[in-house]
């Protein structure tokens, strides 16, 4: 209504990202405009890319441009471990810390029941048949602490429990420099939960 078409369209694209309301979508399509032509199509291509050339490998569901992606076809790594995440991003932060050497099952969500979300509707059942087919010796349930993550990880290692394999539930708690004081009842609770022996 008040911009032209080309930039109404450019700014209703940027409305379907995640966090981008009306005014960040303006302000970031004014500033596309005001860009290169070179750099603008440049931009374009990898949007394009991204989308075309990524998939989610086909044993763990991780994002890839190859199959298997390069974590599950590195024999250096443990197979007997597998980390089991919710999102591609979980991977690429656990990655960062560079002491895990295992590999990774992504789930692609949580059990939700409240928006419909069941198990069907995530990536269990391909992590169970990685479980038959795999010498898998200890599953790392590492979803996050809400009621959702909670849930799916409950859901997992109640299929899981009857296999015998080694089921474990990474801590929960205060954050490195964080103050008693400022944390919540349920935070407080999952780090006393969690104390270990010095």
């Amino acid at each position: 209504m008040y911009y032209p078409e080309p930039i109404t369209k450019l700014i209703d694209s940027f409305t379907k990202l995640p966090g981008i309301g009306p005014k960040t979508a303006a302000r970031l399509a004014f500033f596309v405009l005001e860009m290169e032509e070179d750099d603008v199509l440049d931009f374009a291509k990898s949007l394009v890319n991204a989308k075309r050339e990524l998939t989610h490998c086909s044993t763990c569901g991780h994002i890839t441009d190859q199959d298997p992606c390069s974590i599950c076809s590195d024999e250096s790594r443990d197979g007997t471990v597998i980390c089991v995440v919710q999102d591609p991003k979980d991977v690429i932060a656990m990655e960062k810390m560079k002491d895990f050497q295992g590999k990774y099952h992504v789930l692609h969500g949580t059990i939700s029941p409240m928006e419909g979300i069941g198990p069907e509707d995530i990536n269990v059942s391909t992590l169970i048949e990685r479980l038959k087919d795999e010498q898998v010796e200890e599953l790392i349930l590492a979803t996050n602490p809400n009621v959702e993550g909670e849930a799916t990880a409950m859901y997992i290692s109640r299929l899981v429990k009857p296999s015998g394999i080694r089921l474990s539930r990474i801590a929960h708690g205060l954050p490195v420099g964080g103050d008693l004081e400022y944390a919540d009842e349920v935070t407080l609770s999952k780090a006393l939960e969690g104390r270990r022996d010095l």
